[in-house]
């Protein structure tokens, strides 16, 4: 396969990526940048059509203007990426939050008029002229535990994801690129040890047994919902996917799942400090054998704009029944710590049993450490008003 580095530009920052020269999965021409061919631009202005028509309060919609959509409409990346690309999954689906996907690395330089506004909404004003801080974990040893007693909070989760350099995301992937990446990460992961020795489970081939025993940990994940089966983001499956778990089951790595990677550590009560801790150490550990793309002014570039910056998303599973009888009042205070409220399975699910997963929201502009002192302040505020009844 042939490689080219490519330099971008946005504001003024320059960043690189190894990109890989290859034919568009829609057609036999080879991919470049130039026009989008007239089957994809009826499509487009179909969609674009229904999405005004339609009720939908995604960002998309919000911020894709006619004169914003006439402009990017007949462009297309080196990989052969289109606007259609991007923003299928929101036409097709009008109850989405977002409504776009990143198809590769430079549509968030090509498309950036629709890009950028939305970062700028989702992420709390990280604006065009703004820069994603350097990486810094901080203090590890001063995140403590949420909930002590051991009331609340039923369980505690960190996770954050990775693009291996050189490789489009999933809508660009091809069937041999899902498997170089497994490749690729089942090396590295084979070199863990101590706490984070485990054992790497690929979905293609998997047993029965082994299925069942995934489901039963809530580990396995699934064919991907309805908003990235529209984002054609489950090509090829279940090719190059995978779970890797440590033998206390407390650290995990999903490989090509929604991104490239996906690290996560997680462990029952709140005890955020120490899930912290297990994860700081994995995804060093994982950095010193993959290279990761990044980007000075966005950080770790992934398929999703809700995932760039730090890409973390540091969640509890929390019962708090007397807040969660007025949802706004339990909304409003979430919003004040940049916290989101979502059901016990994550986004687009009910609360089970009175359980609501809270996240911390931003992961753009602020250090690593600044997004766990954030989630664990708002989380400890979340606590306090509910023993106090409000």
């Amino acid at each position: 396969m042939a490689w080219f580095q490519k330099t971008f530009k946005i504001n003024h920052v320059k960043f690189e990526v190894k990109m890989a020269k290859a034919k568009c999965h829609k057609c036999e021409e080879k991919c470049g940048k130039g026009k989008v061919n007239p089957e994809i631009l009826q499509k487009l202005e179909r969609g674009y059509k229904d999405l005004l028509k339609s009720d939908s309060k995604s960002l998309v919609k919000k911020y894709l203007t006619l004169d914003v959509f006439d402009k990017l409409k007949i462009k297309k990346t080196s990989f052969g990426s289109s606007l259609l690309d991007c923003i299928q999954s929101g036409m097709e689906n009008p109850d989405s939050g977002i409504g776009i996907y990143a198809a590769d690395p430079e549509t968030y330089t090509l498309f950036a008029d629709i890009f950028d506004p939305i970062i700028q909404d989702y992420h709390e004003g990280f604006k065009k002229s703004d820069i994603h801080p350097p990486t810094d974990w901080g203090a590890i040893q001063n995140v403590g535990n949420v909930d002590a007693k051991g009331e609340y909070v039923i369980s505690t989760r960190i996770r954050c994801c990775r693009s291996l350099e050189g490789y489009p995301f999933n809508p660009c992937l091809k069937e041999n690129e899902y498997k170089e990446i497994e490749a690729k990460m089942t090396d590295a992961l084979s070199t863990l040890t101590g706490e984070l020795k485990g054992t790497y489970y690929p979905l293609e081939g998997m047993t029965k047994e082994v299925q069942q025993k995934l489901i039963d940990d809530h580990f396995l994940f699934k064919e991907g919902d309805r908003f990235l089966q529209s984002a054609n983001a489950c090509r090829f499956w279940p090719t190059g996917r995978g779970i890797f778990h440590n033998e206390n089951k407390t650290f995990l790595v999903w490989v090509n799942e929604e991104d490239h990677v996906r690290i996560i550590s997680l462990q029952q009560g709140g005890n955020l400090g120490e899930v912290y801790q297990r994860f700081v150490s994995g995804v060093k550990e994982l950095e010193k054998k993959l290279k990761f793309m990044k980007n000075e002014r966005f950080g770790y570039l992934t398929f999703c704009p809700t995932n760039l910056g730090t890409t973390i998303r540091a969640s509890v599973h929390i019962k708090v029944p007397k807040l969660a009888k007025d949802m706004n009042k339990l909304n409003e205070l979430a919003d004040r710590y940049h916290l989101q409220v979502r059901g016990t399975r994550g986004e687009h699910t009910v609360a089970e049993d009175g359980i609501y997963d809270i996240s911390n929201k931003r992961r753009l502009g602020l250090t690593e450490y600044e997004v766990i002192k954030e989630m664990f302040d708002g989380i400890v505020e979340i606590i306090k008003r509910e023993k106090a009844g409000s």
